[in-house]
């Protein structure tokens, strides 16, 4: 029997560094994860790239195939966007998709794909009102975004707790989106 596939893809936000953990948490769950980064995440994980290869058992994608290319991940029965930096939220709000972090979600959630989306970021970056709009237009195409109690709740500037990024949440968050 094959594990349903998982793409996990993380933002150059404070938990990334600890991205394993989210691998681990969500094989525990039963996934098979793959690792999807977003440019500035992969060079954070650049030197120990080949510890996410042999942790996920795929290659980590952080960038755009080239026509030719193959595609080297399986297909996808669910996704989650954790830790989702402001940027990548606005971004991805905004229609602009412009690394594959961004465009293999925003695709798939117009394809059927279950897509959750838990946001790691300070209160002053959230205070901005293109995030309250980014998540409102996230929402109205079907993505789950977990915030505030039910996710994670933004922390006071250069408080955050990148360690702690509760894993579980999220995990939970895409279970409840593939029950639906």
């Amino acid at each position: 029997m094959t594990k349903p596939v998982l793409y996990l893809i993380a933002c150059a936000a404070g938990p990334t560094q600890y991205i394993d953990q989210g691998v681990r948490a969500a094989q525990a769950d039963g996934w098979d994860v793959c690792l999807i980064l977003t440019p500035s995440a992969a060079t954070w994980w650049e030197p120990r790239m080949q510890e996410l290869v042999d942790l996920t058992g795929h290659p980590v994608r952080w960038r755009y195939k080239l026509p030719w290319e193959r595609d080297q991940l399986p297909k996808a029965d669910a996704i989650l966007v954790a830790p989702m930096s402001c940027t990548t939220l606005n971004k991805w709000g905004a229609g602009i998709a412009d690394t594959v972090a961004i465009g293999i979600p925003s695709e798939a959630v117009h394809m059927g794909v279950p897509v959750v989306a838990m946001p790691y970021f300070n209160q002053a970056q959230g205070a901005q009102p293109a995030v309250a709009q980014s998540i409102a237009t996230l929402r109205e195409q079907g993505v789950l975004v977990l915030d505030g109690p039910d996710g994670y709740a933004s922390h006071p500037p250069k408080q955050g707790n990148p360690v702690a990024y509760p894993w579980e949440k999220a995990i939970a968050g895409v279970r409840r989106q593939i029950d639906t």
